[in-house]
């Protein structure tokens, strides 16, 4: 994806008939045309209504504590939302001021922060900056804004829509419906589409007498009839497959990546481009629970695993999951969305950019390129609440931040919605399309029935008021296995948000995540004891409980209880 600097020279004389008060403030002599600071706006991406832009600010006098970026913008250009710094707008003036990590600014040292706007007609670059209210130098790139027909810009994905979910039914799994109607009560939910997990190479033939890929997708075809259909299938068997999460551990060994080439990625592309499967809509959701393991469970940090250092050292998650991109990428129907964890995960600083930039490394590795990623899906899998409606990080309680609290912990997102569009507006200024689509996995995340909060929590303290407004009930959001409490979220729906291409459910209801003991099988599943409901914890979930039911079966294996108690808490409710 082009990335094209858009700066323009802002002479010094713009300020030598103000007194040379920009440049009295200047170390040195008063009477030479010194630059206090330089600022470098760079529009990455722009399309018809908006586009995002990188600035970064370089201070050439003494060093300083906290900063501010002010520009004022000369068309109808509005912020929409930033990174890296808290960017306000009054009119058309913007502040961009620091964040506390990044507020020292020292003599001779950047900054650098980003946003993405909207606009109509022109989207000219501001012709002056000042910071702390003296005037910079901008950067010369040399070249206009990026036009949306320039041949530089981002590769399109042939004759794919923007958003395969828009105007389409989406398949429903027989197997899984069969199993959801067979439950009491099950029949309310039994038509809902899920997810078709390849979890292991025998999965694409179909075990043990179950349906394999081809059987899936003939199926799709008598579903779909006239109109359209989205069929969804999981990519979920890399070498060493998640590194940090025994309960479900994979058939390959952590240096297999040619198996994994050969006879898996290989024969899932070869079924997928067969002509016969060409009118339908194919979404692949490309290896969960896997890039992420590499930013926050190697050393040196303390939820680190060896497992996860010797997948992160080998390189082959990456080669993987970039092989896997473009491989499926060259079928003209497939549209890939690549795993991207979710807030409970990710959301702080130390995660959120450096995973996004992995994302992007393997986006290009193994021969891919950006134009075979169509989107990113959060919430995979998991139970994190899709929109908390009684406390927002923006909140405070006896003078202490949201963030503050035990159960935010200094997380940036409170919910898997603010998550997914501030992770989709930096994976765009990273070099994404920017018609980038997010999914969100709500099988599992409704957290209703009768200890639903119905108003935010008393004031007494930030943990009482968060703890008591929150939907998302569990200990700690590192908990994933099995969870008690957790009800079906919002049925799948397309289109339900901006950024959003679609609420899915990915993960089968009623599907376990993992065993609550070690159990035999030829499936190449662990025991974690996160799954154990007698389990006090590790650095993964702040040492709290795990919060699993009892009696689990092994991942991916039907788990009649988990089913009920999804059902029971519903919420939406289930009529």
């Amino acid at each position: 994806m082009s990335r094209t600097r858009t700066a323009l020279l802002a002479a010094m004389a713009l300020v030598a008939g103000a007194t040379g008060s920009a440049i009295a403030a200047v170390p040195g002599d008063a009477g030479a045309a010194a630059v206090p600071c330089t600022v470098d706006y760079d529009v990455q991406n722009q399309w018809d209504t908006g586009f995002t832009a990188s600035v970064t600010v370089t201070n050439h006098g003494a060093a300083k504590s906290s900063w501010a970026v002010n520009w004022t913008y000369a068309g109808n250009q509005k912020v929409t939302s930033g990174w890296n710094a808290r960017i306000t707008q009054s009119g058309a003036s913007v502040t961009a001021a620091n964040e506390s990590y990044n507020a020292t600014l020292a003599s001779g040292g950047s900054a650098t922060f980003g946003f993405q706007g909207s606009y109509t007609g022109t989207n000219a670059v501001p012709a002056t900056f000042t910071l702390d209210g003296v005037t910079c130098n901008v950067d010369d790139g040399g070249t206009d804004p990026t036009d949306p027909t320039d041949p530089e810009d981002p590769p399109t994905q042939g004759d794919r829509v923007d958003n395969p979910y828009d105007g389409a039914k989406v398949y429903v799994n027989p197997e899984w419906s069969a199993n959801a109607a067979a439950e009491p009560g099950g029949d309310a939910i039994a038509d809902q589409p899920t997810g078709v997990w390849m979890d292991r190479t025998a999965a694409i033939e179909g075990p043990n007498g179950k349906m394999g890929l081809r059987d899936h997708l003939d199926e799709a075809l008598r579903q779909k009839g006239s109109g359209e259909l989205v069929f969804q299938v999981v990519i979920y068997n890399l070498p060493g497959r998640d590194c940090a999460a025994l309960a479900s551990n994979g058939e390959l060994g952590p240096t297999e990546i040619d198996r994994y080439k050969t006879e898996y990625i290989d024969p899932i592309a070869e079924i997928l481009s067969d002509p016969k499967y060409a009118s339908l809509r194919i979404v692949t959701v490309v290896e969960i629970d896997s890039l992420p393991n590499l930013v926050t469970n190697v050393s040196p940090r303390p939820t680190a695993t060896p497992n996860c250092d010797t997948m992160k050292a080998n390189g082959n998650y990456v080669k993987g999951v970039g092989y896997a991109l473009n491989k499926l990428g060259d079928v003209p129907n497939v549209y890939n969305y690549v795993d991207a964890g979710h807030h409970g995960w990710l959301g702080w600083d130390d995660n959120f950019g450096p995973s996004a930039e992995l994302f992007k490394q393997a986006a290009t590795a193994e021969g891919a390129t950006v134009a075979d990623v169509h989107g990113f899906i959060a919430n995979t899998a998991n139970y994190s609440a899709l929109k908390e409606d009684h406390f927002s990080i923006g909140d405070s309680v006896g003078g202490k931040s949201v963030r503050e609290s035990k159960w935010v912990s200094w997380n940036r997102y409170v919910d898997e919605l603010s998550y997914a569009q501030a992770l989709r507006e930096k994976l765009v200024s990273l070099g994404f399309d920017p018609k980038t689509g997010m999914l969100i996995d709500t099988s599992r995340n409704g957290w209703g029935g009768a200890n639903r909060p119905t108003g935010p929590g008393a004031t007494t303290d930030v943990d009482t008021y968060v703890d008591g407004g929150r939907y998302d009930r569990r200990y700690n959001t590192g908990n994933w296995c099995n969870q008690s409490g957790a009800g079906l979220g919002e049925r799948p729906q397309a289109s339900p948000e901006p950024g959003i291409d679609a609420y899915v459910w990915i993960k089968p209801p009623g599907e376990s995540d993992g065993s609550s003991k070690a159990i035999d099988n030829d499936e190449g599943k662990g025991f974690d004891r996160m799954c154990d409901p007698t389990y006090t914890g590790n650095p993964r979930n702040d040492n709290n409980m795990s919060g699993a039911l009892g009696d689990a079966p092994v991942s991916g294996h039907w788990f009649s209880a988990q089913f009920q108690e999804l059902l029971k808490n519903a919420y939406p409710p289930v009529s």
